[in-house]
């Protein structure tokens, strides 16, 4: 066999594997895919949708859930419309308490003695309503019972104009009563002072009212008058001084319960006395006016 035939034989019959192709196919795909993220590098949790509630961490407590929760509170109109009318109804309810506890402060910072005599003057008028019917049930009766009708209901009749004539003014009246002066010296007493003063008086039992040169009867009206007041038309100054006819007992204390008149017109700065007497008389008469319009319905 000849040297050429022996390397022919010798040659292997596989060819050796050829080197791998290049790799870029693969390596442009790598780069492709987005970046590999360590393992220990913290990951950002997605933002919540708008109007979404916040799921509670799992490591909170019940309570502070709870505060979590209500803070920052979160507020509708819905709420805010009934918040504003709760307040508003509180704020009427914190005036009418405060008109209520302002209108009883004066009884309720009052002495014992003080609170003694109101409730003797009460007493007092009760007890006068209550003779009052009295002398109207008798009268009934001896009308009923009277043999001679006729002259009880005369006798009667001429009782009664008697009393309307002092209450109209058109007759003069005398009987124990009070005096009650007021000086004004600051110019401070309104004629709404003076018309609380006859009412507090008639309110005690004061059957004859009048006011310096002036008879006060139920048609009365009081007016303010530059430097003066104004009484049914005429004026009149200070001091002002009010003659009144009927229980001094009553008539006093009525004006001096706390908060009363004379306290009211010691705050205007004005002066008041009131002093007691067995025999005041009421001489200023009243004018009778005939009814234009108005007749008896006996005619």
């Amino acid at each position: 066999m000849s040297e050429h035939e022996h390397n022919e034989t010798t040659r292997p019959a596989v060819s050796p594997p050829r080197p791998a192709p290049d790799a870029s196919p693969t390596a442009g795909l790598r780069r492709e895919l987005p970046a590999e993220v360590p393992a220990g590098a913290p990951t950002r949790a997605p933002a919540p949708a708008e109007g979404d509630v916040p799921k509670p961490s799992p490591g909170l407590t019940g309570r502070q859930r709870l505060v979590k929760g209500l803070w920052p509170p979160r507020v509708t109109r819905a709420q805010l419309i009934v918040a504003l009318l709760l307040f508003g109804l509180g704020f009427g309810l914190a005036v009418q308490v405060a008109s209520n506890s302002d209108s009883d402060s004066a009884l309720r910072g009052a002495r014992q003695e003080d609170l003694v005599r109101i409730l003797d003057e009460l007493d007092d008028r009760t007890e006068r309503l209550e003779d009052e019917k009295q002398g109207l049930e008798k009268q009934r009766d001896e009308l009923e019972n009277s043999s001679d009708q006729a002259e009880e209901a005369r006798k009667q009749t001429i009782e009664k104009e008697r009393q309307l004539g002092v209450l109209a003014g058109t007759v003069a009246a005398q009987g124990p009563g009070i005096t009650m002066t007021i000086e004004d010296t600051k110019g401070t007493v309104e004629a709404d002072m003076l018309l609380d003063a006859i009412q507090e008086l008639r309110a005690a039992g004061a059957e004859a009212i009048q006011v310096n040169d002036v008879r006060v009867v139920a048609g009365t009206y009081l007016t303010d008058s530059g430097n003066g007041v104004g009484v049914d038309g005429n004026k009149i100054t200070t001091p002002y001084r009010f003659k009144v006819i009927g229980k001094p007992q009553d008539l006093e204390p009525a004006l001096n319960i706390p908060g009363g008149v004379v306290q009211t017109l010691e705050k205007e700065q004005a002066t008041v006395t009131v002093e007691r007497s067995t025999k005041i008389a009421v001489d200023a008469l009243r004018v009778v006016k005939r009814p234009d319009y108005a007749r008896s319905s006996s005619q």
